[in-house]
This record gives structure tokens, C-alpha cells and sequence, in this order.
């Protein structure tokens, strides 16, 4: 189930999306928003710089920023953990203990560690960088197969999602206790998770049409509808607390306004099969994502002030850019799978 479940989200293969009811008990279909069509799109700008893995087929999956700048990466197929220097080029690389651990989430803590989830095993490792010691966090639950995308909250509380499993959970670093609620939709495939300014984590739930919160004190979820046939996989949320999302299924930017529900659609430059995926924000509240299901991959930039589109086309390709970090200044950090990459997005 495993295996099928990394099956499943390395191809994109599709789930039945199913429409509810929304919060506030309007019907989705009187709330229904109608995509917006890209306005002109123009050239984006940017130097796009790659460097090629040491290790061949590592499928780097994502993209982290480390506590001194460096962009960190799992390297899903190979059982390690990479870092590279942008300003020199240098990489180095971390062999994990537990075999076959298919490492693909990872986030960086504030005294530098490292902490990524091992997909293939069941557990939250931890990577110390000084030592080189990686510390396992297993899960407590045999269901929670596949921990998926992880997030620290700002107490240094750690969430993440288990997408096979269908759960969201916690760990506390301090104390190595990991905790699990189970989402109340069957086969919603957990995925992207991140956090708002009140230390709420808000996940997609990828196999459906929804996203969802979770109370940190309660563990209550809370979901909010999406239109029919949308599936969002990544989000990113911005100083407004508002819920930016990739529509991978349809080919959307989606917007969720969790006060009032409201749902914005922008369609994707490359139209409906563009499979959008890997989003973030950066500093300046531009809307950075990647456009998967056209060759060569993109990076689309949205502004939303203007509503406007720029893209431009990755130059390996990138073959799938499943996640991207931003830096405090602007930078953004990519992991293209496909072909053994990591990259920098600076403008040009």
C-alpha cells in the first residue's frame, strides 16, 4: 500500500472529487467561482541556476531552507540527505540508517537540525548536520505508513501529513511524542501543510475537492470546499492569512479566504493540463509556482495585487518541481525530480 500510495503521487493519477457542503451551509453550487482567464502573460525575468546532484537517481523531492541559507533536499530514491552551498557550489550528503527510508519532506529547525519524513518507513527523522546523527520518530500507528509533508509551528511544534494513512499529526521535538488524527473525509490524501500567522496549520487534502485546518489545541479539523473536480496538492499562505493553492487536477491557482469561505480561480498560463504543483511565497508577497505537466516545466510568478502572470521555462526541463522554498531575501529554491537537480530563482 506503500509503494502504491508513491506510485500514486509520482504519476498524478487521478481521485473522484467529490462535492459537499461548504461551512457556512451555502450550497457550492450557488457559490461556485468561475475561473478567471490569464490575463496577458508576460516573460519572467529571472536567472534560473542548477547543479547537478552527486548522486545519480537521488530524485531530489523537496527543497528547504537551511538556518545558514543553504539549500537543503531529500533525495527520495537514494536514501540520503543533501545540502548544497549556492554561493560555491559545494554539496554534501547524508546517508540515512534505516534502509529504504524514501525520504521526501523536510523542513529546518531553528537550532539547524534538519527534520525530514521518511515516506517509504513510517517515521520523522531528525538530522543533526554537526554530528551527522539522525534520530527516528516512529509512528505510532501501523496505518501511518507514509508521513508525507512537514511543517514547524511557531511554539517548535512539529505537524505533517500522512497521505495513504489519511492523517495529520504532531511531534514534539522536546519530548518525542507524536500524535495523529485521522481526517474525516475516506481517501482524502493529506499532501501540502502549512502555517498561518495564528499557528494554525491549514493541508490539502489532495484526493478530494478541499482543503482543510486543524486546531492545535483541539485537534478539531475543519474543511473547506472547493468546486467540483479541483484537487489541490501544494499551498502557501500569505500575510493575510488568505490560502493560495495549486489545482493540479484542473490547472488552477486557487484562493481560499478561510473567514469567509470565498474561493478565487485564476487559470494557469499553460491552460488545463499544466498539473500546477510546487508553490510558495516570497518575502515580498509574490505567488511563485511551477507549472509540472508541460515540457519544459515553468516558474510562474503572480502578483497579487494586479492579478498578472509571468513565466518563464526552466532550463533542464526540471521534470517535475514538486516543492520550492523562498529565503528571506527573495531567493527561490527548487528540486527538479526528473533529472537530478536542485536550482536558484533570482531575478534578473
Amino acid at each position: 500500500m506503500k509503494r502504491i500510495g508513491w506510485i500514486v503521487a509520482l504519476a498524478g493519477c487521478g481521485f473522484l472529487a467529490l462535492g459537499t457542503a461548504d461551512p457556512q451551509n451555502v450550497s457550492t453550487a450557488a457559490r461556485k467561482p468561475q475561473a478567471e482567464a490569464a490575463r496577458k502573460v508576460e516573460e519572467l525575468h529571472v536567472k534560473i541556476s542548477e547543479w547537478s546532484v552527486p548522486t545519480k537517481g537521488a530524485h531530489p523531492h523537496d527543497p528547504a531552507v537551511g538556518a545558514d541559507g543553504a539549500l537543503w533536499f531529500t533525495e527520495q530514491m537514494m536514501n540520503k540527505i543533501g545540502r548544497l552551498d549556492p554561493a560555491t557550489g559545494e554539496f554534501k550528503e547524508y546517508p540515512l540508517k534505516v534502509k529504504n527510508s524514501g525520504p521526501h519532506g523536510l523542513v529546518a529547525d531553528s537550532d539547524g537540525n534538519i527534520w525530514f519524513t521518511g515516506n517509504f518507513a513510517g517515521y520523522i527523522g531528525k538530522l543533526d548536520p554537526k554530528a551527522g546523527a539522525v534520530t527516528e520518530y516512529k509512528m505510532p500507528d501501523a496505518k501511518a505508513e507514509d508521513p508525507h509533508t512537514a511543517v514547524f509551528d511557531a511554539r517548535g511544534i512539529l505537524w505533517f501529513t500522512v497521505q495513504v494513512g489519511n492523517f495529520v499529526g504532531r511531534l514534539d521535538p522536546k519530548t518525542g511524542k507524536v500524535e495523529l488524527k485521522a481526517v474525516p473525509t475516506a481517501d482524502a490524501r493529506p499532501y501540502g501543510i502549512q502555517m498561518n500567522s495564528a499557528g494554525i496549520p491549514f493541508f490539502c487534502e489532495f484526493g478530494t475537492n478541499k482543503l482543510a485546518s486543524i486546531d492545535p489545541k483541539t485537534l478539531a479539523i475543519r474543511e473547506y470546499p472547493l468546486p467540483e473536480g479541483t484537487r489541490p496538492r501544494r499551498l502557501a499562505i500569505d500575510a493575510q492569512d488568505r490560502v493560495y493553492f495549486t489545482d493540479y487536477q484542473q490547472g488552477h491557482l486557487g484562493r481560499l479566504d478561510p473567514r469567509t469561505g470565498e474561493v478565487k480561480l485564476w487559470e494557469s498560463p499553460s491552460g488545463s493540463k499544466s498539473n500546477p504543483y510546487g508553490i510558495v511565497i516570497a518575502p515580498d508577497g509574490m505567488v511563485w509556482y511551477s507549472e509540472s505537466g508541460v515540457m519544459p516545466n515553468t516558474v510562474v510568478r503572480f502578483d497579487p495585487k494586479t492579478k498578472t502572470f509571468a513565466k518563464t521555462t526552466i532550463p533542464s526541463g526540471g521534470r517535475t518541481v514538486r516543492n520550492m522554498a523562498a529565503t528571506k531575501d527573495g531567493r527561490i529554491y527548487l528540486a527538479c525530480s526528473g533529472v537530478d537537480k536542485v536550482g536558484v530563482v533570482t531575478l534578473d
